[in-house]
C-alpha cells in the first residue's frame, strides 16, 4: 500500500498497489503491522456498508465522544463520493481544519479517519456504496454530529444536497463560546 500524508495531522490516504495477471488483480487493503508503523489504529470491531440511490446524498458528519472515538477505513465500492473529515482533537495542529477526498470505485483509494474526527461523505454518482472498518462500537449516547453548512467549517461540497437525514441537518452549529469536543 502506498501512504499519502494529508493536511490533517494523522489523517491518511492509502493507495493499494495491485499485483495483477490475466485473472484480474490481488492487493492488501489492511495491514496491522503497516498501520502500527504510520500510527493508525490496528483493531477494528465492526464494518459498515451504506448505499445512496441518489448523487448529492450527504451523510454527517459524525463523531463519537470518548471513550468511544473510532478509527474508520473508508472505501467507496461502487460510484463516487467526496469524503469530508473534520479535526476535533483541540491541541492538534489541524484543529477545526477539514480536507475533502475522492473517493471512486475506480480509483480505489481509502482513507484512514483517526479518532477524534468528524465524518462525512457526499455521493458524486447514483447508486454508491461505501464499506467502511471502525475501530469501537457504536455507542448511542456517544454520538454526535457538525452541521454539514456550518459557516464556522467553511466546507464547499461539490453538489447541491438532495437527500440528507433530518437528524443531520439539524445538528448544532458550532460557536466561538463551545468548549473543544474532544
Amino acid at each position: 500500500m502506498i501512504y499519502r500524508k494529508t493536511s490533517l495531522a494523522d489523517a491518511w490516504l492509502i493507495d493499494i498497489e495491485p499485483r495483477g495477471d490475466e485473472r484480474g488483480f490481488f492487493a492488501r487493503t489492511m495491514c496491522r503491522d503497516e498501520f502500527a508503523a504510520h500510527g493508525m489504529a490496528t483493531d477494528y470491531v465492526q464494518q459498515n456498508m451504506s448505499t445512496s440511490a441518489q448523487a448529492g446524498t450527504l451523510r454527517g458528519l459524525h463523531f463519537q465522544r470518548a471513550p468511544h472515538t473510532e478509527a474508520k477505513l473508508v472505501r467507496c465500492l461502487r460510484g463516487a463520493l467526496v469524503d469530508v473529515i473534520v479535526d476535533l482533537r483541540a491541541g492538534s495542529p489541524s484543529y477545526l481544519r477539514h480536507e475533502a477526498f475522492e473517493l471512486t470505485a475506480a480509483n480505489r483509494r481509502q482513507l484512514y479517519v483517526p479518532p477524534g474526527f468528524a465524518h462525512s461523505f457526499q455521493t458524486l454518482a447514483d447508486d454508491t456504496e461505501v464499506s467502511y472498518l471502525v475501530s469501537s462500537a457504536y455507542a448511542p449516547a456517544a454520538e454526535g454530529g457538525l452541521r454539514y453548512d456550518d459557516p464556522a467549517l467553511g466546507i464547499a461540497w461539490p453538489l447541491a444536497v438532495t437527500a440528507i437525514s433530518d437528524k443531520d441537518a439539524k445538528w448544532p452549529l458550532l460557536k466561538a463560546s463551545d468548549a473543544p469536543i474532544f
